[in-house]
C-alpha cells in the first residue's frame, strides 16, 4: 500500500504547479490588457504573477506557448461562471436568447480585448500563430459542446453548430466595435435582432 504521507506529497506538488500556472495566467491576462501584446514581456508577466524566469520557463518554453494556454485558461474560467446558468436554461422557454447573452458575456469584454491583442500579433508572429490555433479550435469545439451538453441537449447537432458559430462571430464583430468605441445601443439592437432571428429558426 503507498504512503500517504507520499501520496499527499505528490498532490501538493501538483497543487503548487496548478497554483503557478495559474499566476502566469492571470498575470498574462493583465499584461495583455494593461500593455497590449507588443508591451508585454515575459519578465514583466513574472514580476506581476511574484515568480522567477525558471519558474516560468519550467511550465512555458516560449512566451507564445504561456499566451496561448492562458487565453485557454481565460475560456474556462469565463465558461466555469455561466455554467449553473447554462445548465438552468434546459427547460427555460426563452433559452435561445438567454443562451446568445450568454455567449455575449463571455466573448466580450476582458475575453475579447485579450484574443484580439494575440490574434492581431499572431497575423505576423508565425510562432505565435501556430500556438493559437490548436488552442482556438479546442475551444470553440468544447464550448459548442459545453451547450449541447447543458442548454441545447434536444436541438439538432448541426442546426446547433451552424446557430453557435454565427453567434459566436457576431458577438466578436459587435465585441470588436465596442472596443473602438461603436454606439451602444446600435449594439443591443443588433444583438436583438439576432436574438429574435435565432429564435425563429430553432422553431
Amino acid at each position: 500500500m503507498a504512503n500517504p504521507a507520499v501520496l499527499r506529497t505528490h498532490r501538493t506538488q501538483a497543487e503548487r504547479s496548478e497554483q503557478t500556472r495559474a499566476q502566469l495566467f492571470e498575470a498574462t491576462i493583465d499584461c495583455l490588457l494593461d500593455l497590449g501584446y507588443a508591451g508585454t514581456s515575459v519578465n514583466e508577466i513574472c514580476k506581476r504573477a511574484g515568480l522567477s524566469r525558471g519558474a516560468q520557463q519550467h511550465h512555458f518554453a516560449s512566451k507564445a506557448e504561456l499566451m496561448a494556454h492562458a487565453l485557454e485558461y481565460l475560456v474556462r474560467k469565463l465558461r466555469d461562471e455561466v455554467q449553473d446558468a447554462a445548465n438552468a436554461l434546459a427547460d427555460d422557454p426563452d433559452r435561445v436568447a438567454k443562451g446568445i447573452d450568454l455567449l455575449w458575456r463571455s466573448f466580450s469584454g476582458t475575453l475579447s480585448t485579450a484574443a484580439m491583442e494575440l490574434w492581431v500579433a499572431g497575423r505576423t508572429d508565425p510562432e505565435l500563430r501556430g500556438a493559437l490555433l490548436p488552442v482556438d479550435r479546442a475551444l470553440g469545439r468544447a464550448t459548442l459542446e459545453f451547450y449541447r451538453a447543458t442548454a441545447f441537449r434536444d436541438v439538432p447537432a448541426e442546426k446547433l453548430e451552424m446557430l453557435y458559430w454565427l453567434t459566436v462571430n457576431l458577438t466578436r464583430g459587435l465585441a470588436m466595435d465596442a472596443m473602438i468605441g461603436g454606439d451602444p445601443l446600435r449594439r443591443g439592437q443588433i444583438l436583438a435582432e439576432w436574438k429574435r432571428i435565432a429564435t425563429g429558426l430553432l422553431d
